[in-house]
């Protein structure tokens, strides 16, 4: 409990008693003379609620006598009733904490303190950061004790404390309006750039034309979720989208890998950039050509501005620190995260592993808002993908396993935090080998755009050449990016869902366990 003691310093103001917490030597920030002038305006004046009633709480007021009379005029503005010396009063005679506060004597004087609310916005500022330095306080404090104990581990010490900082940023972090002007001049300066710019795009390019084309790129402050099950080419997408801007547009990206290991990462990439088969890269059997593509082609892959962080199990908000330093550091203009699920929120409690991925999701729809860059984020889908089994005439159907919305695995809040969300379907996986008119779908793949805060949904098709872990532009391209493959039909030889990919069987990277395709 707080005690109260005078303070000869000048601390104590008339009447007004300055609550001190036992817990620290000294008095923590604070500015209780305005926490009564804040008081006597809310009293004095209707509207003054209305102008500070967005930032102002009563955990912020350090006297909890005064704590005690925002919280009973709290209740008279949520009730719609008049607020002045006797209504508040009463107020707090209902809530038992009249005598306690001081009585008449305590509400006399903050009635008195001020005649005008013309300065309550400045005062409440003023609390305000009063407050946030009493939790910083706070929250040092406590991890310096848990630090001190030597039971504790320092990693999660560290990640608590980071938690706490991250919550306690996120809570003051507010913005206000303002008026349309300004912002329509920035939608014109958009507008402006778009025009000037005959390729269309806004944003970061993908590398892919018709890709580009409906999305007009990569969109700063973007979340884009690519989601598709085991084995369908999630990262060896992520690594042809880095590729196609660092190598061959000199765009720093940062890559955040929580399933490989740098080397694998980086093992994959030079399959991707020299076109040497992934089998090959791995023992090292490269014929005289390879060795010449290799020479040829690696000093592109080492000189591009990619930033590799192979963190197991990192943290949100570790990544978040990471980024941050990677932007302002390194200039990057895009965060890559492979992937969603592998991630966790140390320091925060929670009731489910849904409730940590939806957190994990707002923090990263956040951090592209805050640094102002897409960030791509690469999630698992369930297994009801496998499940969805559509028959015609014997035969499954066009839109059996094409992945949907609700297969986003372990939680439905990366559908509301993500601006775009795509998914990677590819027919042979299926042994769907032959569409109705004859066309083969082997290394073929459908990029479904399922979400588009900004603009069209569809489909895109692509090339995929496993050997070489890549996704590129379509030799000859099919005239609409929808329905493309319309009419496939499953190859007579194998009826039954498949164990392995052709493409993939002979892929030293794909380290899927085979529970997980099943």
């Amino acid at each position: 409990m707080a005690t109260e003691q005078q303070n000869n310093k000048g601390g104590r103001k008339g009447n007004v008693k300055i609550a001190v917490n036992p817990e620290f030597e000294h008095l923590q920030p604070q500015v209780v003379d305005m926490e009564v002038k804040i008081l006597g305006a809310l009293m004095c004046d209707q509207d003054a609620f209305s102008m500070v009633s967005d930032r102002l709480t009563a955990e912020m007021f350090y006297d909890p006598r005064n704590r005690k009379i925002f919280e009973a005029i709290f209740a008279l503005n949520m009730n719609q009733r008049p607020v002045d010396l006797s209504t508040v009063s009463e107020q707090l005679r209902r809530q038992g904490d009249y005598d306690e506060i001081g009585g008449l004597d305590y509400m006399l004087e903050i009635d008195n303190a001020v005649a005008t609310a013309a300065n309550v916005v400045y005062h409440v500022q003023v609390l305000n950061e009063k407050f946030l330095a009493r939790q910083l306080i706070s929250y040092s404090s406590t991890i310096q004790t848990k630090a001190f104990d030597a039971t504790n581990d320092v990693n999660e010490v560290m990640q608590e404390a980071e938690a706490n900082l991250f919550a306690l940023s996120q809570k003051n972090k507010k913005s206000d309006f303002v008026q349309v002007a300004p912002v329509v001049k920035q939608a014109m300066d958009q507008l402006s750039k778009a025009y000037a710019n005959k390729g269309g795009l806004t944003g970061l390019p993908t590398g892919y034309a018709k890709l580009d084309d409906m999305t007009a790129g990569w969109q700063a402050s973007d979340l884009v979720i690519i989601a598709a099950r085991p084995a369908m080419g999630k990262t060896a997408f992520a690594l042809s989208i880095a590729r196609n801007l660092a190598v061959d547009n000199k765009i720093p990206v940062g890559f955040f890998s929580l399933e490989m290991s740098n080397v694998q990462l980086v093992n994959r990439l030079i399959s991707n950039v020299c076109e040497i088969d992934s089998k090959k890269i791995l023992n090292g059997q490269l014929d005289n050509m390879e060795w010449a593509q290799l020479d040829n082609n690696l000093g592109r892959l080492a000189d591009a501005p990619i930033y590799v962080d192979d963190t197991p199990g990192m943290s949100i908000f570790e990544l978040r620190t990471k980024a941050r330093r990677m932007v302002r550091e390194k200039g990057v203009k895009m965060i890559m995260v492979d992937y969603l699920q592998l991630m966790n929120a140390n320091g925060a409690k929670f009731n489910s592993r849904q409730e940590e991925v939806s957190t994990i999701s707002r923090s990263l729809k956040g951090l592209a808002k805050e640094l102002n860059i897409p960030v791509i984020a690469l999630s698992q889908l369930n297994r009801d993908v496998e499940k969805r089994d559509n028959i015609k005439g014997g035969e499954k159907t066009i839109d059996s396993h094409v992945p949907q919305m609700s297969d986003l695995r372990e939680s439905g809040a990366i559908e509301q935090d993500a601006d775009m969300i795509m998914f990677i379907h590819r027919p042979e996986y299926y042994r769907m080998f032959q569409d109705s008119h004859g066309r083969d779908t082997r290394g073929k793949a459908l990029i479904i755009i399922a979400k588009h805060r900004k603009g069209a949904t569809g489909e895109v098709e692509l090339e995929f050449k496993g050997q070489y872990t890549r996704f590129q532009d379509p030799q000859s391209q099919p005239d609409s990016p929808r329905n493309t493959f319309e009419g496939l039909v499953v190859d007579s030889k194998a009826n039954s869902m498949r164990s392995g990919d052709p493409a993939d069987e002979d892929d030293p990277f794909n380290n899927v366990p085979i529970e997980d395709l099943m």
